[in-house]
Formats: structure tokens, C-alpha cells, sequence
């Protein structure tokens, strides 16, 4: 890429393309087209056509995608495939009709297989199946891919893909009922804590800039409780679902993003299937290597938000995946590592998220 390319980065207000934006920005790319859901609704086959046709970018991160963590991926399970199939395939198929020079695709690791050898490597893919809570999120994001090899083999076109693990920053989702798990936990220790100092201020303050189920905190205060015990949290005490023994890996979004960058300047396609016949498992690990459990987590944001309440886990509700550990060689060889550890990134993340209630 030139810093005059043209670059599309799609979701650039997301947690992931807006870290990737921001990257960019930092290293004097300048020349971006941009649009928010509300400008382009990229699950819109004709819309998508029509904007590349008239944008003509030169290079693409697809980095939109319908997400959410455990509860939403129960809950939602038509919206995660559809409307991920959707993105990716209008995304992928209009920069070929386009001449896009190079695309990044951003999937996830929880395209592995829920019993996947540890830690897990690109090619542990579609050999057993997936863990069901994350099965239509999963296959389209594989289908995505498969898309990305496909149109490489029958067209030559130069589309890699990126499948970072658990990520947290700037710009999360902290929405309760859709949030991954460290976003959530973060908020959800943090709205314990004001219930345990009598920080009804904070708390309330809270509330109006992230409403939960459309309740402000203009709302009489039975019924912030109300909602607020629906979700767990009370004064001094916050319920978390499963055991606390899952063992997850988390990535710094702007590390991600980095990674992102780093990749579309210096690798290829071709650099990851140099014999050009096996057109498997060309997509690479985005990660840490280095993983902890639920329960660490949560006592470990309990620390850096000085909460002196009681965290409880409900073993009633489902764990997920016992472990989702990546295996990060590929990664490392070609040149990448991160940076940012999940002590130094927790407080991070706590220091933006009180800055940008």
C-alpha cells in the first residue's frame, strides 16, 4: 500500500475497524472512504455494488461484522449467520468485480473446532465440530474464509485472512445484553461497585450514556435495581454465568490492528500458499499465545477497579468452550508480536471507558 491509496475500511466504528482506522492513520495513510451502517448497509447486495463501483477502492479490511458474546450467540443465532454471509459476501465479491488490489478479512478463532487441540493451530480447522453456541457465527466466518481462498485460486486475487482472538479496547461493546465477556464483566463490576459505594452519581451517570434494555438513569431507582439484578449485579456482588474455569486468551485491539496493518504491507497470498495447490488453511492466528481463566479475569478487573464486592459464578448457565488457546508460530515467523498484556490492558481499558461515558 502507498499513504495515497484508496482504502476502505469497513465497520470503521467498531471495536476492530476503528483500532485498524486509527493504525492506519498513525503510520500517514490519508486517503479513506468511509461509511457508517447507517450510510451503507453493506447486507444490501445493490448498495455494496453501487458504492464500489463509484468508490473504486484499492485496497479493503473487512472488518464489519455482526457480533456479540455468549448470551447474544444463543439468543440471535439466525441474525449471526445471515447477516455475517451477507457482509462477507457482498464485501468479498464486489472487490473482485471491482479490482480491489488486496483485501483483509477479519474472522474470529472461534471457527475452531470446541475440542480443538491446544493451543490451536490454523490447521486444526474443520476437523471436528464446532462448540454450539458459536455455530452460525462460526460458519460464516469460515464461508469467509473459503471465499477468500476460492477467489484466489479461480481468479488470482491477493485476499488474506485474519482470525484475531478475543478482543477488548477502545470503542467495546459494552451493551449487556450483546457485550463479549471481558467488556461486559468490566461494566458490570464497575456498576457493582458504585451499587456498594452509594456512587449513585456514577452510576447513574452511567446509565444515560449506555441505557440497559432503555432504561437511563433518569429511571426511578427500583427499577435501575431491577434491571440491574436481571444482569447480576448487586451491591457488593456480581453473578457471573458458567464456572469461572474456561480458559480464554485476550488481544489488545489496537495490538489487532497492528497486526492487521503489518500484514497488508509486507504478506501475500501466494507467501501463504507458496505451492499453490492445497488451498487450506492460508489464514493466520491473531493472539497472545498466552491465556488465564474466567475467574482470573474477574478478580484480576476486580484489582484494577479496586471492587471489594464478591464475584459469584452460575453453574447453571453454560460455559462455552472449556479453552481457546491460539497457536501463534505462523505469526511470530512472519515477523509480529504483541505488545500489550492484559494487566497493562485492563487498566487501559477501564481508564477509556470512565473518559467516555
Amino acid at each position: 500500500m502507498n499513504k495515497d491509496s484508496k482504502i476502505f475500511v469497513a465497520g470503521h466504528r467498531g471495536l476492530v475497524g476503528s483500532a485498524i482506522l486509527k493504525n492506519l492513520q498513525s503510520k500517514g495513510y490519508s486517503n479513506f472512504v468511509l461509511r457508517s451502517h447507517s450510510e451503507l448497509d453493506l447486507t444490501d447486495q445493490g448498495k455494496v455494488n453501487d458504492f464500489f463501483e463509484a468508490e473504486k477502492p484499492e485496497y479493503v479490511f473487512l472488518a464489519a461484522a455482526y457480533v456479540g458474546g455468549i448470551m447474544a450467540n444463543s439468543l440471535y443465532r439466525a441474525d449471526f449467520i445471515y447477516r455475517n454471509l451477507m457482509i462477507q459476501n457482498n464485501v468479498i465479491h464486489a472487490s473482485y468485480v471491482n479490482n480491489v488490489s488486496k483485501l483483509l478479512f477479519l474472522g474470529s478463532t472461534c471457527i475452531y473446532p470446541g475440542n480443538a487441540p491446544q493451543p490451536m493451530r490454523e490447521d486444526c480447522l474443520l476437523t471436528s465440530p464446532l462448540e454450539y453456541t458459536n455455530e452460525p457465527y462460526a460458519i460464516a466466518k469460515i464461508a469467509g474464509i473459503k471465499m477468500c481462498e476460492s477467489f484466489n485460486f479461480q481468479y488470482g486475487t491477493n485476499y488474506i485472512a485474519v482470525m484475531p482472538t478475543n478482543l477488548y479496547g477502545p470503542n467495546d461493546n459494552f451493551n449487556l445484553e450483546t457485550s463479549h465477556v471481558l467488556p461486559a464483566m468490566l461494566r458490570k463490576i464497575h456498576l457493582a461497585k458504585c451499587l456498594q459505594t452509594g456512587s449513585w452519581d456514577a452510576l447513574r451517570k452511567d446509565m444515560n450514556s449506555r441505557p440497559i434494555e432503555g432504561i437511563s438513569g433518569l429511571a426511578d431507582p427500583k427499577i435501575i435495581l431491577s434491571v440491574l439484578n436481571k444482569y447480576g449485579i448487586h451491591a457488593g456482588k456480581v453473578e457471573l454465568w458458567g464456572t469461572g474455569s474456561p480458559l480464554r486468551e485476550f488481544l489488545w485491539s489496537e495490538d489487532m490492528a497492528d497486526a492487521c496493518v503489518y500484514l497488508m504491507e509486507r504478506v501475500d497470498y501466494p507467501d501463504l500458499c507458496p505451492d499453490g495447490k492445497e488451498i487450506r488453511n492460508t489464514h493466520i492466528n491473531i493472539g497472545t499465545g498466552k491465556e488465564l481463566s474466567i475467574k482470573e479475569l474477574a478478580d484480576l478487573i476486580s484489582i484494577k477497579e479496586e471492587f471489594k464486592g464478591r464475584i459469584a459464578f452460575d453453574s447453571s448457565k453454560p460455559d462455552g468452550t472449556v479453552r481457546k488457546l491460539t497457536d501463534v508460530t505462523k505469526l511470530h515467523s512472519l515477523g509480529w508480536h504483541h505488545s500489550i498484556d492484559i494487566e497493562e490492558g485492563i487498566e487501559k481499558l477501564y481508564k477509556w471507558y470512565l473518559e467516555n461515558e
